[in-house]
């Protein structure tokens, strides 16, 4: 069962990448393994100002829970969203990259629902394929919405998935069907959707607490979105001299609050929120739809603009790392990250080579308190054909095209020092005009095709329906990391009574090289063969042990069929 409760340092030593078990006389133990990997809650609240949080500056709603883990955890007060929108974001914070390489840069405008594609490598993915238990509950953002696509949270490393698939579907708090997996689910319009994704998340937490696996859990609400929609009356905030929808918003931001409390209690009494982190954060800046008027709570912060803007307000977000287990209680950290550096940090505390040409870096230093934090030479946010902009150091720069936002034929470019000027209110492009183009063409330079290689392992192959036969089935492996992967095995495994044999293996995987192993198996004369088969690569990346599983569903083919 997954109930312990390591002390900080072994907690933080596993995190790290597992420690080998030693005998009294100092000798590695024959049965050397690493210390648990740490479990994972990826809560993202959808349309949260910065400054909507109690932790961050509110006055006027209440989030007592997300603001006592701020008190207990690691409170980024220069946390930046992957854009300043919902899919071009989800996709920087799934993907580790920023919307100048992502596969979705944009929001559907009239148009189809964007997608990812089988090159989109998750963390989801990346943790599934070392062991973890994986659930996304909530909404995905990214269409179509069809059972069997490239682009389904199934299909990119989410064992289980309940919620909404596309993003239109997503703004209805009384949904007539959700997905459960590759199937909908009938709801009739009477369940509040935040409410069921709460009960489904409680439920992930406590049968994975009960596993031998490590989970990752990914819960991306619908809260605070528009329409202001509550079950009953606004609560607390019923009788407050505000509209309608800004009663109900703020209620919505309590709820919000009243649900991550509930996460955090059922980790406790799971017995496994000591070794679990949990990272709370924004898809984008505060909204301003459907009668919701941001500036009444001042839910930017000291911050210009909001949702849709590439100005602070749109992309600066909280974001709260927490775990019982972390060295850094109650620290404010204002070094710079984003989105893009979530996926490396899971990667980091798991143990998993990082996959390369990604945009993020592990900030596993800076909620440990161990230091090793570089920074970024600059971080980029791209709306195509509209806004981008760029930060590097204190200094930021916003560009828009032409005819955009005011901007002439030529399109216009803004510099803004929030060392000094964290409201964006002085334009400095013109008493500075070599760094302004120094950073126009930083711009340029930061949008390019995906950059990443083939990462993973896969199989593939199928089977005589009876037994007698031999059949091969192959196992895919790529090192898209930026280290060589030696002393490498790779198994399969079959029934017994079962006979195997393989091609040669390579003992080291340089990086960016890929292998493939060939297993020829005969299961007995008249032995109907499994349906599931699972294959092992072990292998040690940068003096970390490394175990890769991929499990397939093998197609099965009549007995004495043609391959």
């Amino acid at each position: 069962m997954n109930h312990h409760s390591p002390t900080r340092r072994a907690f933080l030593a596993g995190a790290a990448g597992g420690l080998v078990a030693t005998s009294a006389m100092g000798a590695p133990a024959a049965a050397a393994a690493p210390v648990r990997r740490p479990n994972f809650v990826i809560i993202l609240a959808d349309d949260l100002g910065w400054g909507e949080l109690g932790c961050y500056g509110q006055k006027m709603i209440e989030t007592p829970n997300l603001d006592r883990l701020a008190a207990e955890g690691v409170r980024f007060t220069s946390a930046y969203s992957g854009a300043p929108l919902c899919a071009p974001s989800r996709a920087s914070l799934l993907t580790g990259l920023h919307t100048g390489h992502s596969t979705v840069r944009e929001n559907p405008e009239g148009g189809q629902q964007l997608s990812m594609t089988s090159a989109d490598l998750t963390f989801g993915g990346l943790l599934k394929l070392t062991g973890y238990r994986t659930a996304c509950i909530g909404k995905w953002g990214f269409g179509p919405e069809q059972s069997h696509q490239p682009s389904h949270p199934n299909a990119r490393g989410f064992g289980e998935f309940f919620g909404f698939i596309g993003h239109r579907h997503a703004h209805q708090y009384w949904p007539h069907y959700l997905w459960h997996n590759r199937d909908t689910v009938d709801l009739g319009g009477n369940a509040y959707a935040p409410d069921l994704f709460l009960d489904r998340a409680k439920r992930f937490i406590k049968d994975a607490a009960d596993s031998d696996d490590p989970f990752l859990l990914y819960l991306p609400t619908t809260l605070p979105h528009a329409p202001s929609e509550v079950p009953g009356t606004a609560g607390r905030y019923e009788n407050k001299p505000w509209t309608r929808a800004n009663r109900r918003h703020a209620a919505q931001v309590t709820r919000l609050d009243a649900h991550v409390g509930e996460v955090i209690r059922t980790l406790r009494e799971c017995g496994v929120a000591d070794s679990t982190i949990v990272l709370f954060t924004g898809d984008n800046g505060p909204h301003r739809e459907k009668g919701v008027t941001p500036w009444l709570f001042d839910a930017n912060g000291p911050f210009r603009a909001d949702k849709r803007d590439l100005y602070e307000g749109g992309i600066r977000v909280p974001m709260i790392a927490w775990s019982p287990s972390l060295l850094r209680g109650g620290a404010v950290e204002s070094e710079p990250v984003a989105f893009w550096d979530v996926l490396p940090t899971l990667a980091d505390f798991a143990g998993v080579p990082v996959p390369d040409h990604l945009d993020g870096l592990s900030m596993r230093g800076l909620l440990t308190g161990a230091g090793g934090f570089a920074g970024h030479p600059h971080l980029f946010w791209n709306r195509p054909r509209k806004v981008q902009a760029v930060r590097r150091g204190h200094w930021k720069a916003v560009r828009f095209a032409p005819r955009i936002a005011g901007a002439g034929p030529g399109g216009r470019l803004e510099l803004y020092n929030l060392k000094t000027d964290r409201g964006e209110k002085h334009d400095l492009a013109g008493e500075r005009p070599e760094l302004a183009a120094e950073l126009d063409a930083l711009m340029d330079a930061s949008v390019a095709p995906d950059p990443r290689l083939p990462y993973g392992m896969r199989l593939g192959g199928q089977v005589a329906a009876r037994g007698g036969r031999t059949h091969e089935l192959v196992v895919t492996l790529h090192n898209g990391s930026k280290v060589s992967w030696d002393d490498l095995r790779i198994d399969l495994s079959v029934p017994k009574g079962w006979r195997v044999s393989r091609s040669t293996a390579r003992r080291a995987l340089e990086p960016g090289a890929s292998a493939k192993i060939v297993f020829r198996v005969t299961p007995p004369s008249q032995t109907a063969p499994p349906r599931r088969f699972t294959s092992t690569a072990r292998f040690s990346a940068g003096g970390r042990p490394v175990r890769f599983l991929a499990h397939r569903k093998i197609a099965v083919v009549a007995a004495g069929a043609d391959r």
